[in-house]
């Protein structure tokens, strides 16, 4: 078995899209949940990625896009999660980790074939994720009390379908190791 990676995906985030309200409820739980996830991932050396929304500013970079985060609307929701300097960042545009990133190639660097999938939204960017994940043959954890959603119900439907479809293990952040 290679290397688990924990990836933290589009948590940086200035909360001020048209959907924002609804995953904010969620988020809030989540983020204390991720933390702890990055302090274990942290303690033990195991890789750190973001994956990242850019907005749409193609012009951007993990600094900028960290910075808009916390002039937006929940600083709070960013703070916990910020990157530090060992932390790894790629900035996607669309609903995959994987679309066009060059998240494939860094992986493969680190040796990484297992990936815990953490931050939002449960039931559009972590599971396009996780199915992209899964045809590649890597092995998924998806902890489901780390993972932020805007509609609970498509969100366990999600949960249920990277648990029976891709063989994620689905479990408490608790029960994850790195």
């Amino acid at each position: 078995m290679g290397t688990k990676a924990l990836l933290i995906i589009d948590m940086i985030n200035p909360y001020d899209h048209e959907d924002a309200e609804q995953l904010v409820t969620s988020a809030e739980r989540t983020v204390p949940v991720i933390a702890g996830l990055l302090r274990s991932a942290r303690a033990t050396g195991a890789p750190v990625i973001y994956a990242n929304d850019n907005f749409g500013n193609w012009r951007s970079h993990h600094g900028e896009i960290v910075e808009a985060a916390m002039a937006g609307a929940r600083p709070d929701l960013v703070e916990p999660l910020r990157p530090d300097e060992e932390s790894l960042f790629v900035v996607k545009a669309r609903h995959s980790i994987f679309y066009e990133t060059p998240l494939p190639y860094l992986l493969r660097t680190l040796g990484a074939d297992h990936l815990v999938l953490s931050g939002q939204v449960t039931e559009q960017c972590v599971l396009y994720s996780a199915l992209d994940a899964h045809i590649r043959h890597m092995g998924l954890t998806i902890p489901h009390d780390a993972v932020a959603h805007i509609h609970p119900d498509l969100a366990q439907a999600a949960l249920r379908m990277m648990e029976r479809n891709m063989g994620a293990q689905v479990r408490a952040a608790e029960d994850v190791a790195f």
